[in-house]
């Protein structure tokens, strides 16, 4: 029989996710500032530590870097930490133990010892917290290997991708968008897994590829929306897992639709779509090509306080919207 589905919100997915893999395995702990009686800073952990108590559920003191170390010990020696940080900025107080510890032990020791470690990082902007709480950092992370990072955009990926995440053998970077935390969707009951690595085609289409990530694939399918409107028909890649990234799918997506456009929040410059128009350009999909690829990402600033400064400075539906018809249409 299959697993009852149910509507959760992206938060209650992501705890769901961490109290059956709290009660699954005894080696799976959670760390994080005010994870605890708290419930965490965007409320993700809500009452786990009333259910599992503070020596599973641990609140630790104001330090990235001496956290993220405890937690790249405890998995070295087998245990499966879940290391939260409050938000995804605070990850440049602890590139040392994530970039020079977590990512190298396994290949600096011959494979003998792996680091199954599991980072969550609130990430993105639209909460007003200005430049240094509001920033997506994941292509940072994506640059080193030895890491995997991934971006669930929906409850169900939420929840199916953590528990994969738990399952790998290496350190796995999840980037959660903080404006995704009170989306709802179906999420099905009990353990379930979804592939690290593997893209998702959110919307089938034949005028042109949208790749996106995170919250910019909810803003890509209400723009393929109106854009269907007027007769052009986009196809949307929930890309979900940014390194490894899934070549086969985008290339395929390519190939079929001639046309590739690239939406993502982050700065622009270096970001993911950087890499995804190189991989392309790459393959024999370049062949396919009868447009430029179009990048849209965020501006080379840091992101703003003011609220119409601050979605100014990362694409919107309407961004995308003119950008894909541009593409289609030829004027780009």
């Amino acid at each position: 029989m299959d697993a009852k589905v149910r509507e959760l919100s992206y938060s209650q997915a992501v705890q769901e996710a961490m109290a059956i893999a709290l009660e699954s395995d005894p080696r799976v702990f959670l760390m994080g500032e005010d994870i605890g009686v708290y419930g965490g800073a965007f409320q993700v952990t809500g009452d786990l530590v009333e259910r599992f108590g503070p020596e599973r559920v641990i609140d630790m003191p104001i330090s990235e870097l001496g956290g993220a170390g405890v937690a790249v010990g405890a998995a070295v020696t087998g245990m499966r930490p879940i290391f939260e940080f409050q938000f995804s900025d605070f990850a440049t107080l602890a590139m040392e133990q994530i970039v020079n510890q977590a990512a190298k032990m396994r290949f600096m020791l011959g494979g003998e010892v792996s680091v199954p470690l599991v980072m969550r990082f609130p990430a993105g902007s639209g909460t007003g917290a200005a430049a240094q709480h509001s920033q997506s950092l994941e292509a940072w992370l994506a640059h080193v290997p030895g890491l995997k990072v991934i971006q669930p955009a929906t409850p169900h990926d939420a929840k199916g991708m953590l528990l994969a995440a738990l399952e790998d053998p290496d350190p796995v970077m999840i980037f959660e968008h903080k404006l995704l935390y009170k989306m709802k969707g179906a999420v099905p009951e009990g353990h379930y897994t979804v592939p690290i690595g593997k893209a998702d085609i959110a919307r089938p289409g034949k005028d042109a590829t949208i790749v996106a990530t995170s919250i910019m694939v909810h803003k890509a399918l209400e723009a393929a929306a109106a854009l269907a409107g007027e007769g052009i028909d986009l196809e949307v890649i929930d890309l979900r897992t940014i390194r490894p990234i899934d070549r086969e799918t985008v290339i395929e997506s390519v190939k079929k639709t001639s046309r590739l456009l690239c939406v993502y929040e982050a700065v622009k410059t270096l970001g993911i779509g950087a890499e995804i128009s190189a991989m392309i350009a790459e393959s024999e999909a370049f062949d396919y090509l009868d447009a430029p690829i179009v990048r849209l990402g965020g501006a080379d600033s840091p992101i703003p306080y003011n609220p119409d400064l601050e979605k100014a400075a990362v694409p919107q539906v309407p961004d995308i919207i003119a950008s894909a018809r541009a593409l289609v249409q030829g004027r780009r």
